[in-house]
C-alpha cells in the first residue's frame, strides 16, 4: 500500500465520520467563542424597581407601601 493509496481504504463510512467529527470540533469552538462573547441569548434580569411595580400592579401591595419602597430604591 503506497502513502497516496491509504485516503481511498477509509472507505465511505471512515470519511463520513471525520467530516462529522470536523463539524462538531468547528460547532463547539463558534458556541464556545459566542459564549465567551456574549452574543447568545441574554437572559435578561428584572430589577428591584421592575417587580415593585408588578407587585402593585397585581394589587399584592398597596399604593402606600409601593411609593414608600419605590422612594427608597430611588434615593439608592
Amino acid at each position: 500500500m503506497h502513502w497516496w493509496d491509504y485516503g481511498w481504504s477509509m472507505g465511505l463510512w471512515g470519511w463520513f465520520l471525520m467530516v462529522l467529527i470536523w463539524v462538531l470540533v468547528i460547532l463547539g469552538i463558534v458556541l464556545l467563542v459566542r459564549s465567551a462573547l456574549g452574543t447568545g441569548k441574554k437572559i435578561e434580569r428584572e430589577t428591584a424597581l421592575t417587580l415593585l411595580e408588578k407587585r402593585y400592579a397585581r394589587g399584592e401591595i398597596s399604593r402606600e407601601e409601593f411609593e414608600r419602597t419605590r422612594s427608597d430604591l430611588i434615593k439608592d
